[in-house]
């Protein structure tokens, strides 16, 4: 009897897939039953398709490792969904933030000791040591071997998830907009089980930055010039301006338009101090990374470039981690919006 079972399992098998006559057995029912209970109470398990791959969370992870990656978005956002007590190491800070104690509360996060490499990021080794659960970064660069870094194929399997942020897969960040920091939210919201946390921060965002454009709907865009203070990125004096990206997206709802949009197709330009003198500049908009005096740089410029409009009506506005990928850009878009449009507010 037990030689002829395999083979009459399999035959009852085929002739189910052939008449589709066999049903699940009611112990079969009930298992499936009981697992979409469990589901539907405990929001597990949650699969996310990221970069093409299928991460599928079973529960909330508990040991969260945050990647440089030149942003504070992740951090940010595990900060607002209140999941700080997630994250066994954080290598993001920028020093500033548009909402009050979120810079403190980054600074107090702990880091890991972990000694970072030349990128200035987690090493492999560093890394699988943290035991982590899920690894957030800002693009793929975070996980590319060549790097130093570890693989999410190695960290699958130690047993550790891992995220890429929205357009963040081919670091192209170019495409980003306003929508990428709340898919952010929503994919952090629905991998912590803290969906309706999510859902409040987005409707409340939106609130404002609709707020916001009804008050400059019609009014004249200005052009405006976007960059960071203090920092080069090429050979020429003005290498850090932003050209593409969420800026672009922050300045549309404000009313305003970037200047150096056509300057290059990638997130930034490389200009030379004549080519920045002979465009008319109507406001600057100064972001700060670890800059602690972001507006000495701006008056610094509307004093070097005087024949600007925006050095003729001091315009200008200072700003950090809302005008990247994260939960604040609606601060962003109110302050900017100010500075454009004073006769609306």
């Amino acid at each position: 009897m037990s030689i002829n079972r395999p083979a009459a399992t399999a035959l009852a098998a085929a002739l189910c897939l052939l008449t589709a006559a066999c049903g699940a057995s009611s112990d079969d029912k009930a298992s499936v039953d009981t697992a979409e209970a469990a589901a539907s109470r405990t929001g597990y398990p949650v699969t996310l398709d990221n970069c093409g791959q299928k991460e599928t969370f079973k529960k909330a992870p508990s040991r969260v490792v945050v990647m440089n990656g030149a942003s504070v978005a992740e951090v940010s956002t595990l900060l607002a969904l209140g999941l700080g007590d997630r994250i066994v190491a954080n290598e993001q800070s920028y020093g500033a933030s548009e909402v009050a104690g979120r810079a403190a509360a980054i600074k107090k996060l702990p880091t890991g000791n972990v000694k970072l490499n030349d990128a200035y990021d987690v090493p492999r080794e560093a890394m699988l040591g943290l035991r982590p659960d899920l690894v957030l970064s800002t693009t793929s660069y975070g996980f590319d071997e060549k790097n130093g870094f570890a693989t999410r194929d190695q960290l699958q399997e130690v047993g550790a998830h891992t995220y890429v942020s929205p357009q963040g897969c081919d670091q192209d960040t170019s495409r980003m907009t306003v929508a990428d920091s709340y898919r952010l939210l929503r994919d952090m919201g629905k991998v912590f089980n803290v969906s309706e946390k999510a859902e409040k921060l987005i409707a409340a965002s939106e609130k404002n930055i609709a707020a916001v454009a009804d008050k400059v709907k019609g009014e004249k865009k200005p052009e405006v010039m976007v960059l960071f203070s203090n920092m080069s990125m090429g050979g020429n004096d003005f290498s850090s301006v932003v050209a593409q990206g969420i800026y672009n997206d922050i300045l549309a709802k404000a009313g305003g338009a970037n200047v150096f949009e056509s300057a290059s197709k990638t997130s930034f330009a490389d200009l030379s101090k004549e080519k920045v003198a002979a465009t008319d500049v109507d406001a600057l908009v100064v972001i700060a990374y670890n800059d602690p005096n972001p507006a000495a740089y701006a008056k610094k410029l509307l004093k070097e470039f005087p024949q600007w409009p925006a050095a003729k009506d001091n315009a200008y506005v200072t700003l950090s981690d809302s005008m990247y990928l994260g939960p604040s850009n609606d601060l962003a878009v109110q302050q900017i919006a100010k500075v454009l449009h004073p006769d609306a507010f």
